[in-house]
């Protein structure tokens, strides 16, 4: 916006000053013009009305302060010198005036001086341009030499000066009534950017205009409203969550005195199967609203800690050597998420190998696994809740398909990205990209 407001007054006030400058210089030049040609008009007109015997008298008179006039045959302007055709017809329109008849004019501006020691006692005008007037009245023609006074040297200088000062001051005015726009406007787009159903939000101090000001209320309300949903939903998740565990508890303690065995197996294991699918409904929906407080914690010890209880469990889980990395994170949430992560690897490829590391400003968690890996095309897909590459319904096989969106919303909880990708030698790369 500045850099917009600044190009377009610099033309604006470049144009001006080129429109006011031409117009300074016509007055300048008419100015010091306009005295020269009245004064000749009048030498001409004295001239005209005098006896013979003392038009001798009349220009030797006239010739005097800065002026020589005198009468010749031959025109002082050559008909093909750069003659002035705008002082030719002020010329002859003074002339008409003072009821001076006049055929033909010519007009000349020349930067010689004067001789002698009239230019001397030029005055101010002194070392001026020369204007040459001639004017024809019979066979004879009135030359005159006036010198004009010299132009102001500083006009450019001042009207430059003036142009840019009010340059300054407008393009002033107009940056602080758009600062005054833009900061609340960023203001309300770093809280809209900072909330995304995680945390309190960040509440915008109304201030600018009254417009601006009654849409950052309009959002702090907006804020306010969601806060309260997302705070009705996981309560009423919390509910759900209670009221479903105990008749499923109910359904277990009934399905051990079953018969047959067979039968009580299939459906202690299918009580198993919603207890755990539940679970991760529960875990996702209140992901992003965790009521776990932050601390710093070692990142590295975590997910070593990690791997040892899948190894004690008989899992193929190892893990590369690397230096402590400590983040301030939610302990329960990332572990969860990291445990996601190496459940699937060993589930779908056999074997888990992780690698904690930081590089350019970021922790990265990944987990690398011996797996088929993912299509391509199904990369995003499987981010997405209960999306599963294996499209049965057998949660010994397909899963839930919450466990990568689990880790996703526990990513995006701590300001990271969960990303995936196929491995070049083969399998799959799950990593947690925190920000360090």
């Amino acid at each position: 916006m500045a850099l917009l407001i600044g190009a377009a007054l610099l033309v604006a006030q470049l144009v001006n000053f080129a429109l006011i400058l031409n117009e300074r210089q016509k007055l300048s030049l008419a100015q010091n013009q306009g005295p020269a040609i009245t004064r000749y008009a009048a030498v001409a007109s004295d001239l005209h009305q005098a006896p013979a015997e003392f038009r001798f008298a009349v220009l030797e008179d006239a010739s005097r302060r800065g002026a020589r006039f005198e009468v010749g045959r031959e025109s002082a302007v050559a008909e093909d010198a750069g003659r002035d055709a705008a002082i030719e017809a002020r010329l002859t329109q003074t002339l008409s005036g003072n009821g001076v008849p006049a055929p033909e004019v010519r007009a000349q501006i020349r930067g010689e001086p004067l001789d002698g020691t009239r230019r001397a006692r030029g005055g101010r005008g002194a070392g001026g341009p020369v204007l040459l007037l001639s004017a024809r009245y019979g066979e004879q023609w009135l030359n005159g030499r006036l010198l004009t006074p010299r132009p102001d040297p500083w006009l450019t200088h001042r009207l430059g000066a003036a142009t840019l000062a009010l340059y300054l001051i407008v393009l002033g005015a107009t940056l602080f009534v758009a600062m005054r726009l833009a900061r609340p406007l960023r203001d309300l787009a770093r809280a809209a950017e900072g909330f995304a159903g995680r945390g309190t939000p960040e509440a915008v101090a109304p201030r600018g205009p009254a417009d601006l000001r009654r849409a950052i209320e309009a959002f702090n309300a907006m804020n306010d409203r969601v806060v309260a949903l997302l705070d009705e939903k996981d309560r009423m998740l919390g509910a759900i969550g209670h009221d479903l565990r105990t008749p499923l508890a109910s359904l277990r303690i009934r399905a051990e005195s079953m018969e047959p065995e067979t039968e009580r197996r299939r459906i202690a294991a299918t009580i198993d199967e919603m207890t755990a699918m539940l679970e991760d409904i529960l875990v996702l929906a209140r992901s992003g609203r965790d009521r776990e407080e932050a601390r710093a914690m070692d990142v590295t010890a975590l997910v070593d800690a990690l791997v040892e209880e899948f190894r004690e469990l008989g899992e193929d889980v190892e893990m590369e050597e690397g230096a402590r990395q400590v983040l301030t994170i939610r302990p329960n949430l990332l572990r969860r998420a990291v445990r996601n992560l190496i459940e699937n690897a060993v589930k779908y490829g056999g074997a888990a190998r992780l690698d904690v590391r930081s590089a350019d400003g970021k922790v990265r968690i990944e987990v690398r696994d011996r797996g088929p890996g993912i299509p391509e095309t199904r990369v995003d897909d499987v981010l997405q809740p209960f999306a599963r590459i294996e499209e049965s319904r057998n949660r010994e096989t397909g899963g839930s398909g919450l466990g990568l969106a689990i880790a996703k919303a526990a990513a995006e909880s701590h300001g990271g990205t969960l990303q995936l990708r196929n491995a070049a030698e083969g399998g799959l790369i799950a990593a947690l990209v925190l920000p360090a």
